[in-house]
């Protein structure tokens, strides 16, 4: 009797108890704990990056800045990205596109804290920059981004490390490998050590944070750069255990037959492949992939319209990068502890109330949060006196703390149920939807997302002169995009429940 079967027989047979906090059983541990280990490293990574690059573009230019680098940056950047992706995967293999990558992005981030960042006075064009500014002022955002070039580019690399490396290279790997009985027990307890590494990051970017204050230099610029070397070190080391565990899989676990079907985590070898074109042809064709596309670009709009307020809330309370980032570790440290517990109930409401139950969660999260904080700045200036009063903390303040409940409740949500639920809904796929697919579906769909939010607040910021003006306008909209998505998740359990059918027919044929 194979390891899965065994696996299922196991979770049968154990307690109630057994079944919520541990449903990994014997030499599932094999495979189950080394992807732990690197879906835990890559978000441990990804904290560090989403700490600094607010820190450095927030505190230099304001949150504003970061919707146009999402829009004309991060967007392209991901687009061109899966062009480069779908002509490697047709020569290469994915592990060598794996190892590839992640050294690729280890290169860098090394490159910016040892070199770019201390050095910075060399490399961006202030002066120039101004004169440029005071000459066309309604560029003022477009210059920025060229202003602090460097800064820019670390901001876009710190996007795609989220994109490509955690939610794309991680999850292509999963999914060629788990099957869905092991999936709806494995993927929401991925994140359960995980979430404790992205607590681990918030501890980590608070030392570090302290190291930089310690060392009492007039310069900021040289106090942040104590600070970021330290970081970027930690990043680096933790890059380098990622490619180790990676190695580790492909030695030792997909060449066991016992836990992973050498047939499924592999490419069938009379598989056509796609070229960039015909792979978009197929995508947009498929009414599967364009729900999935739909709940990813929903997350982004929506996760975007209500940080670029809250950030900016973030930066009016906090000003200097290291009491920025020191902010944050604190904000993650309380993310990651807070998604431990939720982690736990999310894979037991994926194996007892199902997919579409799952699905349906995060989107009515941030729908009823997000409605909230929206309603708190809508009239925060009206409750300023009083809050000054009763609890001795301003508007400002208090925008902080109650964004902060709610972007932890968010992404909560999203790690605990919509990550694994999407993630599920790849699995009936063919091998070559399941690489090029989730490509452009989370790697694209996730960053126009993102872009797609960021463009409407561009629109919106030169109609009514500034995002404060136009919450209402905001908070409408991130509720239509919450229907849109929880439509998408209804639509999509129907196509995955009739996938999932038809695969255990041709199986059983």
């Amino acid at each position: 009797m194979n390891n899965s079967i065994s696996g299922v027989s196991a979770y049968d047979q154990a307690s109630a108890m057994r079944r919520f906090f541990w449903p990994i059983f014997g030499a599932e541990h094999k495979k189950f704990l080394p992807m732990t280990f690197i879906i835990s490293l890559v978000l441990f990574n990804f904290t560090i990056l989403r700490n600094m690059k607010d820190a450095l573009i927030v505190t230099s230019c304001g949150s504003e800045l970061t919707t146009f680098l999402k829009f004309y940056a991060v967007a392209p950047s991901a687009i061109l990205f899966f062009v480069i992706y779908s002509k490697l995967s047709n020569v290469f293999s994915s592990q060598t596109i794996f190892y590839g990558i992640v050294t690729f992005f280890l290169g860098f981030f090394g490159l910016f804290a040892f070199v770019l960042y201390p050095y910075q006075a060399y490399f961006h064009p202030i002066q120039f920059a101004d004169q440029l500014i005071q000459a066309a002022p309604r560029l003022t955002q477009f210059i920025n981004m060229f202003k602090f070039w460097s800064f820019s580019i670390f901001y876009v690399m710190a996007e795609l490390w989220g994109s490509v490396v955690a939610t794309f290279l991680f999850w292509q790997f999963a999914n060629s490998i788990t099957k869905v009985h092991e999936a709806k027990r494995f993927y929401g307890h991925f994140y359960l050590l995980a979430n404790l590494a992205t607590a681990l990051s918030g501890v980590a970017a608070k030392y570090f944070a302290k190291l930089g204050r310690q060392a009492n230099l007039a310069d900021p610029v040289a106090t942040y750069a104590i600070t970021l070397s330290y970081t970027i070190g930690c990043f680096i080391v933790a890059g380098i255990i990622v490619l180790a565990l990676y190695k580790y899989m492909q030695v030792n676990v997909l060449t066991d037959p016992e836990l992973v079907d050498p047939n499924e985590s592999k490419p069938k070898k009379s598989k056509t492949k796609l070229s960039f074109s015909d792979s978009m042809k197929v995508i947009f064709s498929s009414r599967y992939l364009a729900m999935l596309a739909i709940m990813v670009f929903a997350y982004g709009v929506t996760i975007n319209f209500v940080e670029v307020s809250w950030k900016n809330q973030v930066k009016l309370a906090f000003p200097n990068p290291n009491d920025y980032q020191n902010f944050n570790g604190d904000f993650f440290f309380y993310n990651g502890i807070f998604t431990f517990f939720i982690i736990l109930l999310g894979g037991y409401v994926v194996r007892v109330l199902g997919w579409r139950i799952a699905a349906l969660a995060t989107p009515i999260m941030i729908a009823v949060t997000g409605s909230a904080f929206f309603a708190f700045m809508i009239y925060r200036e009206a409750l300023d006196p009083y809050l000054m009063a009763n609890f001795g903390m301003g508007a400002v303040l208090c925008a902080v703390y109650l964004g902060s409940v709610q972007n932890i409740l968010a992404k909560s949500t999203k790690y605990a149920l919509f990550d694994p639920t999407k993630e599920m809904a790849y699995i009936p796929l063919d091998n070559e939807l399941k690489s090029k697919g989730k490509a452009a579906v989370d790697v694209i769909g996730g960053r126009l997302g993102k872009a797609g939010g960021a463009g409407i607040q561009q629109a919106i910021i030169l109609i009514y002169g500034s995002l404060a003006t136009a919450t209402p306008l905001i908070a409408g909209l991130m509720l239509i995009v919450s229907l849109i998505w929880i439509y998408a998740v209804i639509d999509l359990n129907k196509l995955f429940q009739a996938a999932l059918a038809k695969k255990e027919q041709e199986k059983t044929a």
